[in-house]
């Protein structure tokens, strides 16, 4: 039981996938090539001007969005860099680095396959918002992995468009609680 005055806990989010390739390449398929494969149009600060993600590859590293015009978004720190094991990373997009959560991600080889596991902790951080998120982050999670995995089957692409329609909403409501979006 939460003590008067202390944060609620969340349960992590947990996700996995695997994905038919080497765990080397799955790894470096996630950090060194996320701009390729992360859906900006729904999981971006920048939404339609979003032009692009990247992980900076080190520890103390940041994940950085590139938005049109020259903007520049930190979605989070590299915490952990150990190729082609694990990343783990802060995370805070489109919030302040106070209430940023942790994110880490193991790669384990699976004969000609590797899996993917990711768990997402620490949602008590963001407030108000925590509950919220916490229920959006298995659906959004689930999805990024997909376009990360490259799944395009029929449940991909219902659960595609219902993430987007929830996003717009999340956008919606962030709009009047005008979260603090940081630049690099």
């Amino acid at each position: 039981m939460t003590q008067p005055g202390t944060p609620e806990a969340f349960p992590p989010v947990r996700k996995s996938v695997t994905v038919k390739a080497g765990q080397e390449t799955a790894f470096y398929r996630f950090t060194r090539e996320i701009g390729t494969w992360w859906p900006l149009a729904s999981h971006s600060i920048g939404g339609k001007d979003a032009e692009g993600v990247a992980i900076e590859e080190k520890v103390g590293g940041r994940i950085l969005e590139r938005i049109r015009g020259g903007r520049e978004c930190v979605w989070g720190t590299v915490t952990a860099w150990e190729p082609p094991r694990r990343v783990a990373f802060t995370w805070h997009p489109g919030h302040d680095p106070a209430q940023a959560q942790d994110v880490e991600v193991r790669f384990t080889a699976a004969g000609l396959a590797t899996r993917v596991d990711l768990e997402h902790v620490g949602f008590e951080r963001l407030g108000a918002q925590a509950r919220m998120a916490r229920r959006a982050y298995p659906m959004g999670w689930a999805y990024v992995l997909g376009r990360y995995a490259r799944r395009r089957d029929l449940g991909m692409m219902l659960l595609s468009g219902l993430t987007a329609v929830l996003m717009a909403i999340q956008r919606l409501r962030g709009k009047s609680d005008a979260p603090t979006e940081k630049t690099a």
